[in-house]
């Protein structure tokens, strides 16, 4: 049985790919660069939670959680290698020159398609491995 405080981090992991749909309708590239992010971080959380039953890492980086779950969790090879760039979103889609000027006058369409891409395959996955081990 898959623990309560597992399918809460996956609940919050839908509502943030949702919201990153929802920024992508808008055009809002940089908010839906990061909550792709979001949306990737804690699904990967509820793994760590729900699947190892282990405590996550503390922190965003995505490369970071992933190395501990790639075990449990395979994604395509183009998922894989775009998992950096998504990671990066936690701070360069919120802050002004932490890494770009401007976030929200850089980050482009296609930059955030590839985010809602990525996570799109972290969330069909995680819930498939959560469903597996209920």
């Amino acid at each position: 049985m898959v623990r309560a405080e597992a399918l809460n981090w996956f609940r919050e992991a839908i509502v943030d790919f949702e919201r990153a749909k929802r920024a992508i309708r808008d055009r809002d590239w940089a908010l839906t660069a990061f909550m792709c992010q979001q949306a990737c971080e804690k699904a990967f959380k509820a793994v760590y939670i729900g699947v190892l039953r282990a405590r996550p890492p503390r922190g965003h980086d995505l490369v970071m959680l992933y190395r501990g779950l790639s075990a449990v969790l395979r994604f395509s090879e183009s998922v894989v290698g775009r998992i950096p760039e998504v990671s990066q979103y936690y701070i360069v889609a919120r802050y002004p020159n932490a890494g770009l000027e401007v976030p929200s006058e850089s980050i482009s369409e296609e930059q955030a398609r590839r985010a809602l891409e990525v996570a799109e395959e972290v969330i069909r996955i995680v819930r498939e491995v959560i469903e597996r081990s209920s």
